[in-house]
């Protein structure tokens, strides 16, 4: 499986509703999630399905991403808020032979999700709207079911690929 995993973009610093989970993206917030999603596609590496926190500034993110990349629609999934099971979640989609799928959602459960994943989080943390490419095998002998290796980090604010 071709895992994409997406911080979400620039949010703003406080919401109307005072909540966090509300707090929305801003306009240029928005624009940066659009040039990625656009890198993504164009470096052909766009998802055919997307997973998503619930929170606000993800969900836009993943609909964002889901727009350009001609994803009919986003999944939201609870693993994928702060705290959540995220590891499981992904052995979930291994083990339902997934394929193309992008998991958005916050720090530093992304970092940790990574370092997981493949035994090292990006030196500078998972940037807004950054994106870790990683490729998931099923692997009986592995504990967690799979195996999982770093393809590429593309940076949001560059645009720049580092493939592995």
């Amino acid at each position: 499986m071709k895992l994409y995993v997406m911080r979400h973009g620039p949010a703003e610093d406080d919401s109307a509703t005072g909540r966090d989970a509300d707090r929305a993206l801003t306009s240029s917030g928005r624009d940066r999630t659009r040039s990625v999603a656009r890198a993504l596609v164009d470096g052909g590496e766009a998802p055919v399905a997307i997973l998503s926190s619930p929170l606000v500034r993800a969900l836009q993110t993943a609909e964002i991403v889901a727009a350009v990349a001609g994803v009919d629609a986003v999944e939201v999934r609870r693993e994928m808020a702060p705290g959540g099971d995220s590891l499981a979640l992904i052995a979930e989609l291994v083990k339902n032979a997934k394929r193309r799928v992008m998991v958005v959602g916050h720090e530093p459960d992304l970092s940790t999700l990574v370092h997981h994943l493949v035994g090292k989080a990006p030196d500078q943390g998972m940037l807004k709207a950054m994106v870790v490419g990683v490729r998931c095998d099923p692997v009986e002998s592995e504990a967690r079911g799979f195996q999982a290796k770093r393809r590429f980090v593309l940076d949001p604010k560059s645009l720049a690929w580092q493939r592995d």
